[in-house]
């Protein structure tokens, strides 16, 4: 890999691990808090009457939180060239194929379930709110108001680092280029946080929660593609293994 620049490796490994945690933690960092003068204010732009309204707060929303099943991949990748530091090259061909075969399955069964959730569960809002006026009551009570301002705020933040994390990567070694599959997962993930913002963007505040939905219904389908990609991806490598550790032992059948 020619001249590979360490502590910018180790830091891009930080920067992406950090955008993990934060996308895992998006559900304590945002929602949570009173809803009720915002909610009132956006029923009223539908004519809708509400009663009481106390103690209604804010979802958090799943689509942050989904952003995780993607970025655990640029998470798993930088930390195999991380391994690279610490590990003969031999032996590091043998154990990644083995544990990226078994961190693709994990991922495409994590991925497949929380799809399913997040489909019944858009399928459910969309039902709700069209079910006028005791079902749309239902859904404003409980997903009519989205903190846009706070779900903005963080996904900027992990922007930004996933940014500084593909910067670091360039600066660690910049033949990471030429890696297709490894600039390809960049602009997926770039692309999927952008995506995410429009989303909540596009809408009213009360169908926020939909778009959010359906954002974090598309990322598990594109988390499941790239599970699939590393499935695919290591089963050569482990071939590869297994040819030499056969080629390896043959001399010293021979011998014996």
């Amino acid at each position: 890999m020619g001249e590979l620049r360490k502590p910018f490796l180790l830091l891009a490994l930080l920067a992406v691990a950090l955008v993990v945690g934060l996308e895992l933690g998006a559900a304590l960092l945002t929602g949570g808090g009173d809803a009720g003068a915002a909610l009132r204010e956006s029923a009223g732009r539908l004519d809708v009457e509400l009663g009481d309204v106390g103690g209604v707060t804010e979802p958090s929303g799943r689509g942050t939180g989904y952003l995780a099943l993607i970025d655990v991949v640029a998470l798993w990748t930088t930390g195999l060239f991380c391994l690279s530091l610490v590990l003969p090259e031999r032996v590091q061909g043998r154990v990644q194929g083995v544990a990226t075969l078994v961190f693709s399955i994990v991922l495409l069964i994590v991925s497949f379930v929380l799809l399913i959730v997040a489909f019944v569960e858009l399928t459910v809002l969309v039902s709700l709110f069209l079910a006028a006026p005791f079902g749309t009551l239902a859904y404003l009570a409980v997903w009519g108001f989205f903190p846009v301002g706070e779900a903005a705020a963080l996904l900027g933040l992990v922007l930004l680092l996933k940014l500084v994390w593909a910067g670091l990567l360039l600066l660690a070694q910049p033949r990471f280029l030429q890696n297709r599959g490894l600039v390809l997962l960049a602009l997926t993930t770039l692309l999927c946080t952008v995506v995410l913002e429009f989303l909540h963007r596009l809408v009213p505040g009360i169908l926020v929660s939909i778009t959010d939905d359906l954002g974090a219904l598309v990322f598990a389908v594109v988390a499941i593609v790239w599970a699939l990609v590393l499935l695919i991806g290591s089963i050569p490598a482990i071939v590869k293994a297994v040819r030499t550790t056969a080629t390896t032992s043959r001399p010293t059948a021979s011998t014996r």
